[in-house]
């Protein structure tokens, strides 16, 4: 066997339990996220406390609140210490940003995908149906928000018709309309940004790259142009943009 074709099993082991705990992660937030709507929280602090709470396990009496602490109770409240494998790891080169489950996305994306610029291309890179197939259940808690930020910030008028592809693909994901109710002012306006962005600009003949075949289509045909101001109106009910 070359040295090449060697299988190194110990990074497998990692990226096996770094896509475990994304996913577990996701399910504990999913739940704390139901569980939060069923109590009719008054706000959406309470609400996003609930979620961010949601890895806390309450104290037993045999856990000791004064002597000496040799372990931290709660390592997510403490400043996180970055090991050599956590450098090594951060460090190394970003390979192509292909996410086969929500898991990976969320996991990648808070990890690597760490500018606006990166975040979009990424985004584009992906595409409508990609995004929707991911996130067909639900987009994660608070993910929504950062997906609109991202695009709002940097989309360019060549970028139209994919962007108005994928914010059509995730309008159609599970509890849309509850996430889209639990944006930040900030993300609202960063909606609202999007859209009149979007508004503003002409249909442009769209880069091919990243277009799905349906896109494509869209693009070529003679009435596309005025398919592609329609979706724009639809989105704009979706979104609940004035």
């Amino acid at each position: 066997m070359e040295r090449n074709d060697i299988i190194d099993f110990k990074a497998l082991e990692k990226e096996l339990q770094a896509a475990l705990s994304a996913d577990e992660k996701y399910k504990r937030e999913n739940a704390a996220k139901l569980r939060a709507v069923e109590q009719r929280v008054a706000s959406y602090e309470e609400f996003r406390g609930i979620v961010l709470a949601s890895h806390l396990k309450p104290l037993e009496r045999k856990d000791k609140m004064g002597g000496k602490r040799t372990v931290a109770w709660n390592c997510h409240t403490t400043q996180r210490g970055t090991s050599q494998d956590e450098t090594t790891e951060i460090s190394q080169e970003k390979t192509l940003f292909q996410p086969e489950t929500s898991a990976e996305f969320y996991r990648d994306w808070r990890r690597y995908l760490r500018s606006g610029p990166e975040r979009y291309q990424a985004l584009l890179q992906l595409g409508g149906p990609k995004l929707g197939h991911l996130f067909q259940t639900d987009v994660g808690f608070g993910l929504l928000g950062e997906l609109l930020v991202a695009l709002a910030d940097h989309v360019r008028p060549a970028d139209r018709l994919v962007v108005l592809g994928i914010l059509h693909s995730l309008a159609s994901t599970g509890r849309f309309t509850l996430n889209l109710s639990l944006l930040s002012h900030a993300e609202r306006e960063s909606c609202r940004g999007l859209f009149q962005k979007l508004q503003a600009t002409s249909a442009p003949r769209a880069t091919k790259e990243g277009l799905s075949q349906k896109e494509r289509g869209l693009e070529e045909q003679p009435g596309g142009l005025q398919e592609e101001e329609r979706l724009l109106q639809e989105l704009l009910g979706l979104y609940q943009v004035d």
